[in-house]
């Protein structure tokens, strides 16, 4: 069974959108190829931001501690996240027809919704390292131990994939009377397809975003709010150290916060919701967050700059 996703009428009404003001209208058949180079440079440029850090980290044995692979690891995740999305979307923008079997639709789900919790529990294990390392320095080294680190890791991964196969699951045996699905890419606008709504199904999608998305918020909000705490009673250096450390994790945090608040509520107003608003927030998707990541960290991170101001002159050297 396939799906016409209309990616070609969804993208050229939203990219029209950009172009009214420079005055004409956008036919995807003729800048098709123009859209291709643009996303294919986007994604190339996602992919050698994310892996450069991700290099330096594994290169340089003063990076190895828990915090910097916890920083790899979520690189990492935007660097698969982006790859769940790009090749597909790349492809569309060279097809005549944008077409998708279903069970390669739920796929793309399972895959973006699980690195989306990912995320947020990856976010949470360094707002943990953080807590530990700054209020209880003492015992960080016994605490966030190599087989602790491994443990956060693998869990991070698993948990939300096991809970989003669940409902892939159910989605998979869910009757469709709807064959075209407005969006780039498959998410949970793919529940529009279903020709009843499953309260089954939408009963369960409210437990895992409890799970994967606003208990790990909590969680990073709380453990902050301790940290800031704790250090307004301490001397400036450690503000300092505090305010570098957690500040990009919070940007972060903010970012991915507000993308997930529109994936959940664009299924229930698409309708009145505003064209450009829309696009700013898918680009903000599959644009801004994965490369926002690496621009944080390797701007802020003290030490993760040091060492690409070290790479980037080495190879103006040579």
């Amino acid at each position: 069974m396939y799906i016409n996703h209309s990616y070609s009428i969804t993208v050229c009404m939203e990219l029209n959108a950009t172009y009214i003001t420079f005055g004409g209208h956008v036919e995807l058949h003729r800048y098709r190829f123009l859209y291709f180079v643009i996303m294919f440079t986007v994604y190339i440029l996602i992919l050698c931001c994310n892996l450069t850090i991700i290099f330096l980290i594994w290169m340089h044995k003063n990076l190895h501690e828990p915090m910097y692979i916890f920083i790899a690891a979520l690189l990492l995740n935007s660097v698969l996240y982006s790859t769940t999305i790009y090749p597909k979307l790349l492809i569309d923008f060279l097809s005549e027809r944008q077409v998708i079997s279903y069970s390669a639709c739920l796929f793309q789900c399972f895959l973006y919704y699980s690195l989306n919790g990912s995320e947020f529990l990856l976010l949470s294990a360094m707002a943990y390292d953080r807590y530990v390392s700054i209020c209880k320095p003492l015992q960080y080294a016994n605490i966030m131990r190599k087989a602790i680190v491994n443990i956060i890791l693998g869990s991070a991964w698993l948990v939300p994939a096991c809970q989003i196969a669940v409902s892939v699951a159910l989605s998979a045996k869910t009757e469709l009377c709807n064959f075209i699905l407005k969006g780039i890419f498959c998410n949970n606008s793919a529940y529009n397809l279903h020709c009843v709504s499953s309260r089954v199904l939408s009963a369960y999608g409210v437990i895992v975003l409890v799970n994967v998305t606003i208990l790990p918020v909590v969680f990073i909000l709380f453990t902050y709010t301790k940290i800031f705490i704790i250090t307004s009673r301490s001397h400036r250096e450690v503000r300092k150290k505090a305010a570098q450390t957690c500040l990009p994790h919070l940007l972060v945090l903010i970012n991915f916060s507000c993308l997930v608040t529109y994936d959940v509520i664009i299924v229930k107003v698409e309708a009145d919701f505003p064209k450009m608003l829309r696009l700013i927030m898918t680009l903000q998707v599959i644009l801004y967050h994965p490369i926002l990541n690496p621009i944080i960290y390797g701007v802020k991170m003290k030490e993760i700059s040091k060492h690409i101001k070290r790479l980037f002159c080495q190879g103006k050297t040579n």
